[in-house]
């Protein structure tokens, strides 16, 4: 399964930019191919706090974005009069990042004279796939996992979005974090548990795994409230590395369940994994061996392309562009926004 040659893409180099939360990122996109993807994470400044504190992010975005634009375009092997459009993200994410982000974008973009789009966050997730060295063809299932989302969606093609099934409370990635807060483990929450998890018996501690029933909803709530209940519980007789992953097994095999019953449901024969939490190496192996047994694709990008990164926004703008839209000088951030 190739690349969906029926979709034109904007024969352009595209400058991208990506400021959404905590990492600063410009990439810059040809077509499908990325060729360059610059990332300066914050993760070190916030660890201190245990979480991303917004002024923080937004001071550090002001600091990084020049640079960060410069690398890309350096690495690329481009200079800035080669570029044909810039893409950016507007929403939704933290008010402050991403005004940064939209500036910089509007200021190249006005004097070099180019076309300017702005892009959903999550449709930069979903297209993300689209570098993989096979990339899905369209329709496909997608299951979007990160820090603030965790979301099923039909995927028909660019542009062309059902949420079919959704948390009803927190995302996958909160529960890791705060689960692993819990555990004493530092941030990010996702990267301390799968290291403990290596070591870890994930039957020692049986954790709920939320909605029960024929859905493809999701609920993560209990679950933390089942961590916090265990470390009551246990103490100093807890063993972190069997909680870490039982933990993850939780999560991973509520996730890989949902995302295979929304295949069967939709008719679907192709499933794409993408977001944050597409970087854990347990959950992209159960999924792709659920795929294998039942006969499905299996697609998830790169892990520098599961986190935050202006590459995916760029291949998000890449048909929008082809198909003639962009944005004027009003274009705005939002801070809450569906996909």
């Amino acid at each position: 399964m190739g690349a969906p040659t029926q979709l034109t893409l904007y024969s352009r180099p595209i400058l991208a930019i990506e400021t959404s939360c905590d990492e600063t990122s410009a990439a810059v996109v040809l077509g499908h191919h990325v060729c360059s993807n610059v990332v300066a994470s914050q993760i070190e400044m916030h660890r201190k706090w245990g979480g991303v504190v917004p002024e923080a992010a937004a001071r550090a975005h002001v600091e990084a974005i020049l640079p960060v634009i410069s690398e890309a375009l350096s690495s690329a092997g481009l200079s800035s009069s080669e570029i044909g459009a810039v893409a950016v993200t507007n929403r939704p994410g933290l008010v402050g990042a991403l005004s940064v982000g939209l500036t910089a974008a509007k200021a190249f973009a006005y004097a070099k004279g180019l076309p300017m789009i702005g892009v959903h966050h999550l449709e930069g997730h979903l297209l993300s796939t689209m570098a993989a060295d096979m990339p899905p063809s369209f329709p496909h299932t997608c299951l979007i996992v990160s820090g603030g989302h965790t979301e099923l969606v039909d995927v028909q093609a660019p542009g062309d979005y059902r949420i079919v099934g959704q948390t009803r409370d927190d995302a996958a990635g909160e529960a890791f974090d705060k689960g692993a807060r819990l555990l004493g483990l530092t941030y990010p929450g996702g990267r301390s548990i799968q290291e403990q998890a290596r070591s870890g018996n994930r039957h020692r501690y049986p954790l709920p795994k939320g909605l029960s029933g024929d859905t493809i909803d999701f609920s993560f709530s209990g679950l933390k409230t089942a961590v916090l209940r265990l470390t009551e519980k246990e103490g100093e007789s807890l063993n972190v590395a069997d909680a870490a992953a039982s933990l993850q097994e939780a999560i991973v095999a509520v996730l890989t369940e949902r995302a295979i019953r929304a295949m069967d449901r939709l008719g679907s024969t192709s499933l794409t994994l993408v977001g944050g939490v597409a970087a854990n190496l347990e959950l992209r192996t159960r999924l792709r061996s659920a795929c294998d047994a039942h006969g499905y694709t299996f697609t998830t990008p790169p892990i520098d392309l599961c986190t935050d990164n202006a590459a995916m926004i760029g291949l998000a703008a890449a048909y929008r562009l082809a198909k003639g839209e962009c944005d004027g000088w009003d274009l705005d951030v939002f801070p809450n926004a569906e996909l």
